[in-house]
């Protein structure tokens, strides 16, 4: 009878068991941002649809009780434009700063950012597609009170089409605050009041005329991403629109918007790991 050393038989098993083994798993490819932020957009649009929509007839009749309200104080001309204007972008700020700050700071209260945070999809894309989801709800909003504006104060509709530059790109600047307010909170009540108030002076900067504010309420206007959205609409009342007006106004807003997205994205990473 001959005798193996334990030692060999040991260095053999291990040998025997390295080469059954299977080979580590490669990891899938990383998530793209494009298609994740579409899916990001479906899961919200979806989700949001039933909630949201009760309160969007609040902010359209809200947008229009206003216009009716300063009927009486504004008879028409070049002081309804930023009436109108104002009131049909206040549609977007309600819902892209009061309602989105709410969402992110519940999700963050709640400890729904785990959810997304185990999601192989990048940050930009759940701020993203949350706002986007977001913004699409102030779309008929936004168009009845435009309409409704410039019947009322017998103001053109002949280029209430740059509606469809003013409504993404004011929506993407407020968005971005709204949910950065969201996600920076301490406190989902915090981020609700923060919301409001943002709200609150998109109604009081946006829809009052600039000529009649103080100089200090004009600087704190020109601080408010909304209004260059607002300024922009309002140019296009004018019977012969400087349409490079417009564009400076538009581009402002939209890099204004990739600003407040990025600081979004950020504050999602931040109280995401959190």
């Amino acid at each position: 009878m001959s005798v193996v050393p334990a030692e060999s038989l040991s260095g053999s098993a291990r040998g025997v068991a390295r080469a059954a083994a299977p080979a580590p798993a490669e990891l899938g490819p990383r998530a793209r941002l494009w298609p994740s932020l579409g899916a990001v957009y479906r899961a919200q649009l979806s989700r949001a649809r039933v909630a949201r929509i009760p309160l969007l007839f609040v902010a359209t009749f809200q947008s229009i009780g206003i216009l009716v309200m300063m009927r009486g104080v504004v008879d028409g001309g070049n002081e309804a434009e930023p009436v109108v204007a104002g009131s049909a972008v206040l549609v977007v700020a309600f819902v892209a700063l009061n309602l989105l700050a709410q969402y992110f700071g519940q999700l963050r209260a709640s400890g729904g950012l785990d959810h997304y945070a185990t999601l192989p999809v990048p940050p930009a894309a759940v701020v993203l597609g949350a706002a986007a989801a977001y913004a699409s709800f102030t779309v008929p909003g936004t168009v009845v009170t435009a309409v409704f504006g410039c019947v009322l104060f017998g103001l053109p509709l002949t280029h209430l089409w740059v509606l469809a530059a003013v409504i993404p790109l004011a929506g993407a600047a407020l968005s971005g605050l709204g949910a950065a307010c969201g996600l920076l909170a301490p406190r989902p009540e915090l981020a609700t009041l923060l919301g409001q108030l943002g709200m609150s002076a998109a109604l009081l900067l946006g829809v009052l005329p600039a000529d009649r504010m103080p100089e200090v309420v004009r600087l704190a206007r020109d601080l408010l991403p909304s209004t260059y959205g607002v300024e922009a609409l309002a140019r296009t009342f004018a019977a012969s629109p400087d349409w490079a007006y417009v564009l400076g106004d538009l581009a402002v807003c939209a890099g204004v918007g990739m600003a407040s997205l990025a600081v979004a994205t950020w504050a999602y990473r931040r109280a995401a790991v959190r």
